[in-house]
């Protein structure tokens, strides 16, 4: 997810949010990891996008911000 814009960011959210409905609604319980694994995705690209709009917010430049790993931004409190 380098070099994206929130606009970009914001269709990877999207694409996500549908892949997890349509897992859920399926209910297999062979999704579990591909859950588990779009949500991580998730998580990460919330992460991103809040990052870059904090960016902006105070004159920075949001092309500087970078996906944090998953590992990190899992922890995170919501």
């Amino acid at each position: 997810m380098t070099d994206d814009t929130d606009k970009d960011v914001l269709t990877r959210i999207k694409a996500l949010v549908d892949e997890e409905h349509q897992l859920r609604s399926g209910g297999s319980g062979d999704d579990a990891g591909r859950l588990a694994s779009l949500e991580a995705q998730l998580d990460q690209c919330w992460d991103l996008l809040r990052q870059r709009r904090a960016a902006k917010e105070f004159g920075n430049d949001p092309g500087a911000a970078h996906a944090r790993p998953i590992s990190e931004v899992e922890g995170y409190q919501q």
